[in-house]
């Protein structure tokens, strides 16, 4: 244990975290150089064609320094502030981290984000300026304000270039001999006899099944190991372990302090818990039996969520209670909370249960996606998704396609609200939180009569150049941002305000970029809810309501967002032989309006044949008659193929 390190990358996106992974892998000869291609790490097509890391990626490499052969184990995670989640599973397996800043760039907001995240999770963090192979004009700017914020001198700071190579070695050197070793870790308890490992990551293979990586605590777990998933409590038989190097290679064992995977055999994915801790229930049964094991343990004290361990471990003494104690589970991490809603219908309504098993696959491989089943009359059977953010959910949506080959039609996105109101306006499936507020997820559910309305808030920090604060801050105009406050790092400013989510998922990343030329960068964190003025935007055809169409928005500017939607309905639907009133209803007043007219019938030219024209006008008033019987039977339906063009516009 004395000679493993168990690190990770962490950095702003685009910042390099890939290319710095390949010089490892490259100089701990973990991959032979004619296999080696750029991200080798980035395994789904979809990271390559974007450029970004989306899944976290663990390796195992051998380094030897000195004459001593030490395992490095190395997790490379994403940058996107929608893969947060992501990150902080990496932050709980290893004790020490990487943090990269692109030297053409400085520190940014991601950068800030995940260096707090890393401090505040206690991990060694090494600081290093990419890129140095170019000309870096404000260098030393960008060399003091990474060694101010990591709190050590310059000279702590390396000089790297993931391209080239350059000062790659003496960072690998210095990672080996700053960050501690596995059996420093301050989950580990110091006893034997005794097997327990923190599931960080999962996913499916057709084959062997659900397959759980994992960071062994203590002890040791073998093939054919009996265990327990605590959380959902369920015992199974390892059926293999082994480590990623990088690809899957199958041991005889995976020892204390070290990450490997394990295959469950389990094809359920509700059956796989991320953050879950898998532990050896036979060696537990062995300790209960040993009188001096509770002495043993109940010495230990390392976890700091339990203030008297004996008094613990003597209150659960016997193997039923023994096994849902706390002093055995480790700390995990914190459920994540989807706070994006989008639905997804196939397009080929057979392909229903193909979606289904799809999403169970991508469920088990981003802990973060949660789903459930949903219907649409006009696209039919669905599924509801949660997401973390906006590129969350696009994300998802290109793997269910390019993955699993399924085409989907998607929703409007949309966030959860909490109101309070009459119970009689309420439908039976809305559920209560323990504050008493009903939870709205999707549009249709909110009723027209309310007494409150909060919705979701979060922090944002941007980072931009200080030349670039009245461009942002035009921003103010078109969101709902609140307060601004301002703070300065050296050449830059970080801007922080609060703002209501659902306008980031709107277009706000791509309008900050927009008005910093690509220069300011963001990120945000939850901030509960506030009381807001919003109201439910109906929308109805030929007097019927459309559903699918109903968005809830701010009051303040609800009528020019009713007058965009139907203007855009106007432009999308065909014509019919009755004229079609499009109408925008909000709290029982129409706030905007279009009509579709109707096809005319041509009835032939009276006038040139000396055709009588009396003949002409009865046959348009016949024709208007009918037209008026048309519309007052007249049900529009809006075929599958215009509401997705409703949706993409």
């Amino acid at each position: 244990m004395k000679n493993i390190r168990n690190y990770c990358i962490i950095a702003h996106i685009d910042h390099g975290k890939s290319t710095l992974a390949d010089r490892f892998l490259e100089i701990t000869g973990t991959v032979e150089m004619r296999k080696m291609k750029s991200q080798y790490l980035d395994q789904l097509d979809l990271e390559r064609e974007r450029g970004i890391t989306i899944k976290m990626a663990p390796v195992r490499m051998h380094y030897t320094l000195r004459e001593s052969v030490f395992i490095l184990n190395l997790i490379d995670t994403p940058g996107h502030p929608d893969f947060g989640y992501e990150v902080s599973r990496a932050l709980e397996a290893v004790e020490g981290a990487v943090l990269l800043v692109d030297g053409t760039q400085g520190i940014q907001a991601q950068t800030l984000s995940n260096f707090y995240s890393a401090q505040k999770a206690g991990l060694k963090i090494i600081g290093a300026i990419n890129k140095v192979d170019m000309s870096l004009p404000n260098y030393d700017v960008v060399l003091q304000e990474t060694a101010d914020l990591i709190g050590c001198d310059k000279s702590e700071i390396h000089k790297i270039s993931g391209k080239t190579g350059q000062g790659v070695s003496d960072l690998l050197e210095d990672i080996i001999k700053k960050v501690p070793s596995s059996d420093s870790s301050r989950w580990t308890l110091k006893s034997s006899g005794f097997s327990r490992a923190l599931i960080f990551d999962s996913f499916y293979d057709d084959h062997k099944g659900i397959i759980a990586v994992v960071r062994v605590f203590n002890g040791t777990l073998k093939a054919l190991d009996e265990v327990e998933l605590s959380a959902v409590k369920e015992k199974i038989k390892i059926k293999e372990v082994g480590y990623f190097s990088p690809k899957m290679e199958t041991s005889q064992s995976i020892e204390e302090g070290e990450i490997g995977y394990i295959v469950t055999g389990l094809k359920d994915p509700n059956k796989i818990k991320i953050g879950d801790t898998v532990i050896s229930f036979k060696t537990k049964m062995q300790a209960n039996a040993d009188n001096n094991s509770r002495t043993n343990l109940g010495s230990v004290g390392v976890n700091p969520h339990l203030e008297n361990h004996k008094s613990v471990f003597n209150q659960h003494n016997s193997p039923s209670n023994l096994r849902q104690s706390a002093l055995w589970v480790l700390p995990g991490y914190k459920e994540p909370s989807p706070v994006v809603f989008v639905s997804f219908f196939p397009d080929d309504p057979d392909q229903y249960d193909d979606l289904k098993k799809s999403l169970d696959r991508l469920r088990l491989n981003d802990s973060a996606f949660v789903y459930e089943p949903d219907f649409n009359e006009v696209l039919g059977r669905g599924f509801k998704g949660g997401f973390l953010g906006k590129l969350h959910f696009e994300i998802t949506a290109q793997r269910i396609e390019k993955e699993f080959g399924i085409r989907t039609v998607t929703s409007f996105p949309s966030v959860t609200y909490k109101i309070k109101t009459s119970e009689k306006n309420i439908g039976s499936h809305i559920k209560k939180d323990e504050e008493g507020y009903y939870i709205i997820q999707n549009p249709k559910d909110l009723p027209e009569e309310i007494d409150e309305i909060l919705e979701p808030m979060i922090d944002v920090e941007i980072v931009c150049p200080s030349y670039l604060l009245g461009s942002v801050l035009s921003l103010k105009e078109t969101f709902r941002m609140g307060n601004i406050e301002t703070e300065t790092l050296y050449d830059k400013l970080i801007i922080k305000t609060k703002m209501p989510l659902a306008e980031l998922i709107s277009d706000f990343d791509d309008r900050l970029k927009s008005v910093s030329g690509g220069f300011a960068s963001f990120s945000y964190v939850a901030n509960g809810f506030k009381k807001a003025s919003l109201a439910r935007m109906d929308i109805l055809v030929a007097q019927e309501q459309v559903p699918g169409l109903s968005r809830i928005l701010p009051k303040d500017g609800i009528e020019r967002d009713a007058r965009r939607m139907v203007t855009s309905l106007k432009d999308t639907l065909p014509g019919q032989q009755f004229s079609q009133a499009i109408q925008a209803k909000v709290q029982g007043r129409i706030v905007a309006r279009e009509t579709i007219a109707a096809v005319k019938k041509e009835l032939g030219n009276f006038g040139k044949n000396g055709g009588d024209r009396t003949r002409k006008m009865k046959l348009w008033r016949k024709q208007k008659e009918g037209k008026k019987k048309l519309l007052s039977m007249a049900r529009v339906r809006i075929s599958a193929e215009d509401f997705k063009k409703l949706l993409s516009k």
